[in-house]
């Protein structure tokens, strides 16, 4: 299933901030896919949920988000 996102969510990605557009759901034994135009290039992305996190947003109370190197020691 392609799931079209309106409104587009901000993400970061390994390739920089980036917008994603749509969400592949191919059932519950895989990996979502986000398909992501990244900020700085255009380029069309896609990645598994391991590789993404939300951007920061100060009005939802995301201020500083935890790395995974973070959230293992402390």
């Amino acid at each position: 299933m392609i799931l079209q996102l309106n409104p587009a969510l901000p993400l970061d990605t390994p390739k920089g901030k980036a917008l994603c557009h749509f969400m592949i759901d191919y059932g519950e034994e895989a990996d979502l896919l986000w398909v992501c135009f990244q900020d700085d290039t255009g380029e069309c992305w896609t990645w598994s949920n391991k590789d993404i996190r939300a951007q920061q947003n100060v009005s939802m109370g995301r201020i500083k988000l935890k790395t995974d190197s973070q959230s293992q020691t402390g």
